[in-house]
């Protein structure tokens, strides 16, 4: 079978690294795969990506697409063509606004199209008015429609009475990841242990309200430090955060890592106090490794996997 992926970028994130496992997944089975990055910036995957698997940019069928304003606008005609020429059996799009796009590009075309939202419906803060009002619209279209939990599949049905088929499909752990040795939960060299969160430094992941809640009882548990591994926009009020708390010794930003598994793996316990997931990758990958997990009740995903 050949089957296009469109997934908006392949730079770190949950997304992506779930895009890269399914392509590679798919190409192992022997199917044609080709991962279309919509983006109009060319970066490298940061996901390794079977040799099998064809990574293509939208931006190579056109260099108009690198234009702000009349990339966004040409963008479907554009992708239209692609497809007309890849001609795919199946159509896999990831995140709302590449799937509003490809909804779009593919009317008339009848190619057989699965749409997957990888946030909550309807607390995605980068979801605007207009992009809900179209997803709204064009969703209905899809051969079909698939959430990461049940609870948020539960909310898209009341969004989209006229689309009865919203399936629930959880994320996959990444095949390498079953490969290593669990979280042995024991101290470093210097006997401290390490509670690990991971994640981009943005507000819907609430670093600061970790920060607070740590600094409350580090007074209690000298041995512990605290490491928050991710980039963001956040950093420079979170190290003022940090040097406020007068604990820099023991909470650390700790930046991007390649090798995030590794760094679970040295943990000793892992926490997520996000206000909104969409599906908790992280949080699915530090309980696969064996490690004590402590995690807010957010929509959505922890409570679903912890039933």
């Amino acid at each position: 079978m050949k089957i296009v992926f469109l997934v908006s970028s392949m730079n770190a994130g949950g997304a992506e690294r779930v895009a890269a496992t399914l392509v590679n997944a798919l190409a192992d089975q022997g199917h044609d795969v080709t991962l279309l990055v919509c983006h109009p910036k060319k970066t490298p995957s940061a996901y390794a990506l079977d040799e099998r698997v064809q990574l293509q940019h939208l931006l190579d069928e056109s260099p108009f697409l690198g234009l702000k304003f009349i990339g966004s606008a040409i963008k479907p005609f554009v992708l239209r063509q692609t497809l007309k020429r890849l001609q795919p059996d199946r159509i896999v799009s990831f995140l709302t606004n590449v799937n509003v796009v490809a909804l779009v590009a593919n009317w008339g075309l009848k190619r057989p199209i699965i749409v997957c939202e990888r946030t909550h419906p309807t607390l995605n803060e980068s979801s605007g008015k207009f992009l809900r009002v179209l997803r709204r619209l064009l969703y209905p279209r899809a051969t079909a429609v698939v959430a990461q939990t049940e609870q948020s599949a539960d909310v898209l049905r009341r969004l989209l009475p006229s689309q009865p088929r919203v399936h629930s499909i959880p994320n996959p752990l990444p095949p390498e990841l079953l490969t290593l040795d669990k979280a042995s939960g024991q101290p470093d060299a210097q006997g401290r242990y390490q509670l690990v969160a991971m994640g981009r430094l943005v507000p819907s992941k609430q670093f600061d309200v970790l920060i607070r809640a740590f600094a409350a009882v580090a007074h209690n548990f000298p041995n512990w430090n605290l490491s928050i591994w991710g980039e963001g926009p956040l950093h420079a009020s979170l190290q003022q955060q940090i040097q406020q708390s007068g604990l820099q010794q023991r909470i650390q930003l700790m930046g991007h890592s390649k090798q995030a598994f590794q760094q679970l793996q040295q943990a000793s316990a892992f926490v997520l106090t996000s206000r909104v997931e969409g599906f908790p990758n992280v949080l699915l990958e530090a309980m696969a490794l064996g490690l004590p997990c402590i995690s807010f009740d957010c929509p959505s995903g922890p409570a679903e996997l912890s039933a």
